[in-house]
């Protein structure tokens, strides 16, 4: 076998036929998205586009991939998952949290790229982690508290997140830090209260000395996780602990967003991130080519710079992806490789519009019926199962009203909120029927 990729390209073909493992949307999500990386004694390294990402496939997937190596290969193979935006560090440790705090660990002030679109929010952060950016004691002073940092995704957010925890960390390793994301509060709640030990997960958030949540947002329109997090907001604030929460739009935009939170993000500082200018992006670019050890000239990074103008994240990829190539290639980087690596990140992360027919479209092609049942009057179990997945979807990913969605699919409105609520009802009762609703969001929102 020629190269590491050509392997991955069987293993892939292994995993599609293994349906009772894996399904179709989930081996394109979460499967054909990695990138080969390197192959090293017997462990096999595949790069990940986050942690979440990389937490999915490692709960779910690691398994599968292994087996489909030693199918391929013909002996034992231990997968790897490495962040993209994260070099590779050789002394990783087994488990899973040594290695998510290893893959962190290189997120810190020192490695954050300021600009004009960034400085404040910089400042900020560093004055939360007690820095000396700005003037005066946190422990004190409830002026940066909570500090709110917003923009769009890959802007370098969840950077300054764990730049704060890493800092704190290391002034005051005693110091109690809770970084967890909105889904993970939500998902956390919601198995407290199916296995009734929420004092276990109030203990755990209202006892925190800093508590970070990245996109908070998606709490938005959950009332039952917007209430647990008003009290713990309270608890903590009253204590005077540290609150520091990102989102991809600013708090006056969350239009379900109940008032008495509006009203909390309100009482610390709010602050956005702006797409960076080019001669941020030049000093990003030439940055993360020193951190992954990869020669790059002045033309190549302008080249880089001048074509990706929105996303940090898709920066730091396209070095990551040129270095994995420079690798496999023995090739020395290019003008060429350059245009052909930004092509490839910029199609890889333009994601379609969501719309109602695309909505109807994956939904039936998972349930196989076809796009006309599920806007027909058929009540067959099948059919009918799917018109709720549909409804539910166009409610939770499209932002649709009741009646907006009723009026699309010629039914009542008034019949609308009973499906939604029976779908999120099995999601609680059915993981497996949980895990095709979820995949299917995520396809949705990222394809």
């Amino acid at each position: 076998m020629d190269s590491l990729n050509e392997a991955f390209e069987q293993v892939i073909r292994y995993c599609e036929e293994k349906t009772e493992k894996i399904s179709l949307i989930a081996l394109d999500k979460w499967i054909r998205n990695l990138t080969p990386y390197k192959f090293e004694g017997s462990s096999v390294y595949l790069l990940t586009e986050n942690d979440f990402t990389r937490n999915i496939i490692v709960t779910h997937y690691k398994g599968l991939l292994e087996d489909g190596f030693e199918s391929v290969l013909g002996f034992p193979v231990k997968v790897e998952l490495l962040i993209k935006s994260m070099p590779e560090n050789e002394s990783r440790q087994e488990s899973l949290e040594e290695n998510r705090n290893e893959q962190f660990g290189n997120l810190t002030f020192e490695n954050f790229v300021k600009g004009k679109s960034n400085e404040l929010a910089y400042a900020f952060s560093t004055a939360v982690a007690g820095g000396t950016e700005m003037s005066g004691s946190i422990s004190t002073n409830q002026t940066f508290n909570p500090l709110f940092i917003y923009g769009d995704s890959g802007l370098g957010k969840t950077h300054l997140m764990k730049a704060i925890e890493n800092e704190v960390r290391r002034k005051k390793p005693e110091t109690k830090i809770i970084y967890t994301t909105g889904e993970n509060f939500l998902n956390e709640l919601v198995e407290a209260i199916q296995s009734k030990n929420t004092s276990e997960f109030h203990s755990k958030y209202r006892g925190a000395d800093y508590l970070l949540i990245d996109d908070i947002q998606f709490i938005e329109n959950k009332e039952f996780a917007q209430q647990e997090f008003f009290h713990t907001f309270n608890d903590l604030y009253n204590a005077r602990k540290q609150i520091v929460l990102t989102a991809d739009i600013a708090p006056s935009k969350m239009n379900f967003l109940v008032d008495r939170i509006q009203s909390r993000f309100a009482l610390g500082i709010q602050v956005d991130i702006q797409p960076p200018d080019f001669e941020t992006r030049m000093a990003i670019v030439k940055r993360k080519a020193e951190l992954v050890g990869l020669q790059l000239g002045d033309n190549i990074a302008r080249l880089i710079a001048e074509k990706i103008k929105t996303n940090i994240r898709q920066l730091e990829g396209t070095v990551n992806k040129m270095k994995g190539l420079t690798e496999f290639t023995n090739e020395t980087p290019s003008m060429a490789m350059a245009q052909k690596v930004v092509k490839e990140i910029m199609i890889e992360n333009h994601p379609q519009e969501i719309t109602v027919d695309r909505v109807i479209n994956e939904v039936a092609m998972v349930f196989k019926v076809t796009p006309e049942d599920i806007r027909s009057t058929n009540r067959s179990k099948n059919i009918s199962r799917a018109r709720k997945v549909a409804i539910y979807l166009l409610k939770e990913v499209k932002g649709m009203t009741y009646l907006d969605i009723g009026s699309e699919l010629n039914k009542n409105h008034s019949t609308m909120t009973i499906h939604y609520q029976s779908v999120a009802d099995e999601m609680t009762r059915n993981k497996d029927f949980k895990h095709i609703i979820e995949d299917l969001e995520k396809n949705l929102k990222n394809n």
